[in-house]
């Protein structure tokens, strides 16, 4: 794999040569500044759903003398030690910034607008987080050397995360009652200043925005050294954030924990058939099954809008989404298809069942989450409109017959060849393969291993 990798490489836009049936990408080497340009006959998206990080526009922010970064561009030269500090924003970064520099700095404004839960865990997966380190015994770490006992770990471990799909709907009574235990365990750590809960816990409900445990953020906002601010910001002066009501508050340093592009638009231009990416996906952004997008041949995406059950585990679903994606690659690559898209129908279909389904969960609340691209009541595009488990089942198979494929004009059938297999023609490899010992043999995949009639 490391031979294909590329670091430091940048890519600064994607354009579709219908002639070529390929992709010309524009890259630029970020150690040598050359820029350059490569064909590819496909292109995979897999760079996340925060690809684009930026600093707020508030007015007056250039203005700002003082250390200013996003946090996802954290300088590892600055130490906030002893210094006045602030924390804009109170999502899933501001929640980890705060309290690991809490304890050095000498004081602490923190701007958050809206109310956000403060969960225990993810997926109820632990006793709780906690801003110290967790560690396993060595014992138990030992005992996963035991193939069996590691197996059963890891069942019981992520078992916890596809059982909670339940929560995600309105007025369910485990969305009810996680409400309540939530209110109970953020009272519990805010007791050193209870007066803080009114402006914390939110009207939406849990699991309309991202939920995050956040060890150490609410203790942390009890403490002397720290100052909640609600009220909004007005604009930046040299050496201070001045807020709504007027108040100007100095301070030495900004942490911006102010997100990302929640579009889920790649960083670069994409252009095809003289129409962009960014174009086709305002004001939403639509796909057929989260993958791919009509008009915008040989393009796949890996979590892309609509793609990833809010139950279970990213891992899984990436593994899932590649498998399926490596499933059309192969029929592409062994049928001699030039170029292919998903029909207008199939992605209009999926789109209005996706738009059927949301308004069901906690999801439309009116909240601002990256799930709604920020807009509280906008379209759901950050979730799959179903679970986990539903996803990994739906795209088990491709339904070819949603796709739109084209050939290089000749017989379609070009791709049979002379009439003989790989093996045959090596003189090497079993010809039977079919054939198992009984206790091999799963009559569900008997027949369907892809690879036995091209392996050497």
């Amino acid at each position: 794999m490391y031979k294909y990798l590329k670091l430091r490489h940048k890519i600064t836009g994607a354009v579709w040569d219908e002639q070529k049936s390929r992709w010309s990408l524009g890259i630029h080497n970020l150690e040598s500044g050359e820029q350059s340009s490569q064909d590819f006959d496909v292109v995979v998206t897999a760079i996340g759903r925060f690809n684009d990080w930026k600093l707020p526009e508030y007015p007056g922010i250039k203005d700002f003398k003082g250390h200013i970064r996003h946090s996802s561009n954290w300088d590892p030269e600055f130490d906030p030690k002893d210094k006045t500090v602030a924390v804009i924003g109170n999502g899933a970064s501001g929640i980890q910034v705060l309290p690991n520099i809490q304890p050095i700095v000498k004081h602490l404004d923190h701007y958050a607008r809206n109310p956000t839960w403060i969960a225990g865990s993810f997926g109820g997966e632990g006793e709780g987080r906690k801003l110290e380190p967790i560690y396993y015994p060595p014992e138990l770490l030992e005992s996963f050397s035991d193939d069996e006992t590691y197996y059963k770990f890891r069942k019981e471990l992520e078992s916890k995360f596809y059982v909670r799909f339940g929560l995600i709907f309105k007025d369910s009574e485990t969305n009810v009652q996680t409400r309540e235990d939530y209110i109970k365990l953020m009272a519990h750590r805010l007791k050193n200043k209870p007066e803080l809960l009114e402006h914390l816990v939110p009207d939406f409900s849990p699991w309309c925005r991202r939920l995050t445990p956040g060890p150490g953020y609410l203790e942390a906002l009890t403490a002397d050294n720290v100052s909640l601010i609600r009220d909004p910001i007005s604009h930046f002066t040299a050496d201070s954030i001045v807020t709504k009501d007027g108040t100007a508050r100095k301070v030495d340093a900004i942490i911006c924990a102010t997100g990302a592009n929640i579009s889920m638009l790649p960083p670069f231009p994409i252009t095809a058939n003289n129409h962009t990416l960014q174009s086709a996906w305002s004001p939403n952004p639509l796909t057929y099954l989260g993958l791919a997008t009509p008009g915008f041949p040989n393009m796949l995406y890996i979590q892309g809008p609509n793609a990833a059950g809010p139950s279970g585990t990213v891992p899984n679903q990436v593994e899932t989404q590649t498998t399926y994606i490596a499933k059309l690659l192969r029929k592409v690559s062994n049928q001699g298809i030039r170029s292919f898209i998903p029909s207008q129908a199939a992605t209009d279909d999926f789109t209005a069942y996706c738009d059927s389904f949301f308004p069901k969960t906690v999801f439309s609340e009116r909240c601002s989450s990256w799930a709604n691209g920020g807009k509280p009541g906008a379209r759901i595009h950050g979730h799959w409109p179903g679970s986990a488990s539903h996803v990994n089942w739906v795209r088990r198979e491709p339904r070819w017959e949603d796709w739109e494929w084209k050939t290089g004009g000749e017989n379609r059938f070009k791709w049979f060849g002379d009439g003989w297999t790989a093996k045959e023609k090596s003189g090497t490899g079993d010809l039977t393969g079919y054939l198992k010992l009984p206790k091999d043999i799963d009559l569900r995949s008997y027949h369907e291993e892809w690879f036995e009639g091209i392996e050497k």
